[in-house]
């Protein structure tokens, strides 16, 4: 008892906490990097907006296939080994991207940069909650935010640099900060949680698998459907909102603003997800937000003047920036810790899986209807399929006498 309350929540975890967080802000650029330079992509290889999200849909799933991997390297030999071998994929994947002739090559070079930049996500989640118990809430909150506070900084930084030097001057940039960002600070971070430490907090989690009623294969699974669900919807305005401030005349840099502005509520909507989820828990938590997500998603269909999409960005980046590590919350509150890895980063490439399907799929509508009207309307088909299996789960919740099922 003694080493836990020495280890989890201690000042140690919060200065794990901090280092992680600056990790995530640099190590989550390649997913935001070429929703900036879509546009670019379009218009200099004379491209579709189908075609042209192409590489976006390949990093996403590069990503998503990164969080499962690198979650399972996770569990065998600690954080530090998985970053700088990610480190040096995304490098390669920001200056191979500089070299290519056409988009198709472009999406391939993708696909090795959202597997390297996966590592700043699902992964930091799992690690980081094995520090925290009474916390974890708020922990696993703030270290998520670091994917967002990376989509909020970056794009306004590497506006400039677009403008100036072109989409290519960018990437070979963020391919030289990230090696010389991720390698040193993944260093500060050997230390591991000994294993007599997470004894107290198996025990709680223990209890909830019984009341859940659910083996932890079958939970994962729920939750990821859940997962690909809420990030269909939630892809559309993320991924497409540049390009659609482009159609409606705004030009880029607007798009750039409002994905900027919509990142920022999500930051402050994941800390508050955070401070909630330590009160109720995860499961309800994913339900707040997945519900205000969808009536945000329900804003955009009457509005398309420049200052309502501001003030709809930011209510949308406010309403569902905590349902993701509601996801990691669940499995860590219901599934064994020395599977974190391995099950955070499935449900984590899931919800992933969501966003690359949600980012084409919003594509391909709009080329087909010429309008994002009916994108929209998808999005929230999808978010109500995503409320009816959390409102399962929770009937699914009451204490039951059952005895645990095995995974």
């Amino acid at each position: 008892m003694g080493t836990d309350t020495e280890i989890h929540d201690s000042r140690y975890s919060w200065l794990r906490l901090l280092i992680t967080l600056s990790i995530g802000m640099v190590a989550n650029v390649g997913m935001w990097a070429v929703v900036v330079v879509m546009p670019a992509v379009e218009a200099e290889f004379g491209a579709g907006r189908a075609e042209a999200s192409f590489p976006y849909t390949l990093t996403m799933v590069g990503f998503a296939l990164g969080n499962l991997l690198i979650g399972r390297l996770v569990d065998r030999f600690g954080v530090t080994l998985a970053l700088n071998g990610a480190a040096v994929a995304i490098a390669a994947g920001f200056y191979l991207s500089t070299l290519v002739p056409s988009v198709t090559v472009l999406s391939l070079t993708h696909l090795l940069l959202g597997l390297g930049t996966a590592v700043g996500f699902g992964p930091l989640i799992a690690d980081i909650s094995h520090w925290f118990v009474r916390r974890r809430g708020i922990a696993v909150a703030l270290v998520a935010s670091g994917n967002y506070l990376s989509g909020a900084i970056w794009p306004t930084l590497l506006a400039g640099m677009l403008a100036d030097s072109g989409w290519r001057q960018v990437y070979l940039t963020l391919a030289v900060v990230t090696l010389i960002v991720l390698i040193p600070l993944s260093q500060l971070l050997r230390r591991r949680v000994p294993l007599e430490a997470q004894a107290q907090a198996e025990a709680t989690r223990a209890m909830r698998s019984v009341s859940v009623g659910l083996s932890p294969r079958a939970l994962q699974y729920l939750l990821g459907l859940a997962g690909i669900g809420c990030c269909v919807a939630m892809s559309m305005p993320q991924v497409h909102i540049v390009a659609y401030c482009v159609g409606l005349g705004y030009g880029p840099a607007v798009g750039a603003e409002m994905l900027s502005l919509m990142l920022l509520g999500g930051v402050v909507s994941r800390v508050i997800s955070g401070l909630v989820a330590d009160r109720l828990g995860g499961v309800m938590t994913l339900l707040i937000g997945s519900f205000l997500q969808c009536i945000a998603l329900f804003l955009y269909l009457p509005y398309d003047g420049m200052v309502p999409l501001y003030v709809i960005s930011m209510v949308f980046g406010l309403s569902q920036g905590g349902i993701v590590p509601s996801y990691a919350l669940v499995v860590r509150e219901y599934m064994p810790a020395k599977e974190a890895g391995a099950r955070v980063g499935f449900v984590m490439m899931m919800t992933i899986l969501g966003m690359a399907l949600g980012g084409w799929m919003s594509g391909w509508i709009y080329d087909i209807t010429g309008s994002y009207v009916w994108a929209f309307v998808n999005g929230i088909g999808w978010n109500g399929m995503n409320i009816a299996i959390v409102l399962w789960l929770m009937s699914r919740g009451r204490p039951r006498r059952t005895a645990p099922v095995a995974a």
